[in-house]
């Protein structure tokens, strides 16, 4: 219903970030934050009611010295700290993390959630992440051999990691060792901040849908997981409910409704009601004014 059920922040002796980028509440009810912004090159772990459990990687650990302000150093090798992670989530069948690292690295990481011990990392096509400088996107150019903003890293239950490759307007697929399978390109002319911001599964047991948000453009795709053929799409910009400004995160509860969040000054979260499964009638659904 939307009602106010707890609310916490950092306890007097709690570490914590610059800029709270992104949460994920596992299978034990442990909530896992990422820091992205600032200093910020780590991961958080508390419980459901706010109690501290863990910090993975440092705040700062590679902020460069006499800075004008506050940026990392990339190190997509890095076994200790994170540069700026934008999201992470938990496989439950393997107790392990996935963590989209992310503003200032370039790779997806996999870490041990009891421990937060490390245990591999990889880029873009499964290869050796490296700091090489990401060339601007342009559709008119070959796909890039790099991540750009890793922005995402989510797990379905038939054991693929789907990776948005946010500025590449692009989703990559992997196995779970980082052996990579596929990729997908999504509303290829979108600029600046790119097409892929983030996604999440549809519901029912096969996962047979992927939402995409589309932070420029202002929607969110409905996309065929088995072939990553976009079916539909719904939103545009602005203010009004069912439009979007800056939609930035999804997610979905039990009954399969819609969650979107709104970053900048969106400064919301939306959902919207599953009502079932249809005939596509038109690419573009437009925005789904809510009823009387």
């Amino acid at each position: 219903k939307g009602n106010l059920l707890r609310h916490w922040g950092p306890g007097p002796n709690d570490p914590w970030m610059d800029s709270e980028h992104g949460i994920h509440v596992d299978q034990k009810n442990n909530v896992w934050l990422p820091g992205g912004g600032g200093g910020d090159a780590q991961i958080l772990k508390y419980t459901v009611d706010g109690k501290f459990l863990m910090q993975i990687g440092k705040k700062g650990a590679r902020r460069r010295e006499g800075a004008a302000r506050p940026i990392n150093d990339p190190n997509s090798l890095d076994m200790e700290s994170f540069g700026h992670p934008a999201k992470i989530v938990v496989d439950p069948k393997t107790n392990e993390a996935y963590v989209s690292d992310g503003y200032v690295n370039h790779r997806v990481v996999v870490l041990d959630t009891d421990t937060g011990k490390y245990k591999r990392h990889w880029g873009a096509y499964g290869n050796k992440p490296d700091d090489a400088q990401v060339p601007a996107y342009s559709p008119a150019n070959p796909p890039s051999k790099h991540f750009n903003t890793v922005h995402c890293a989510n797990v379905s239950k038939d054991g693929f990691v789907y990776v948005c490759d946010r500025v590449n307007d692009r989703v990559q697929v992997f196995r779970k060792d980082g052996t990579f399978v596929k990729e997908a390109f999504f509303d290829k002319n979108t600029l600046r901040s790119g097409s892929v911001w983030d996604m999440t599964f549809s519901r029912d047991p096969q996962q047979t849908y992927i939402y995409i948000a589309n932070g420029v453009d202002e929607k969110i795709s409905i996309v065929l997981r088995s072939s990553l053929e976009v079916l539909t799409t719904f939103g545009d910009g602005g203010r009004q409910p069912g439009q979007f400004f800056g939609v930035h995160n999804l997610d979905t509860d039990s009954k399969g409704n819609l969650y979107a969040t709104e970053t900048y000054t969106g400064a919301r979260v939306q959902r919207f009601l599953f009502k079932g499964v249809g005939p596509v009638t038109k690419p573009n659904q437009g925005v789904p004014w809510p009823r009387k």
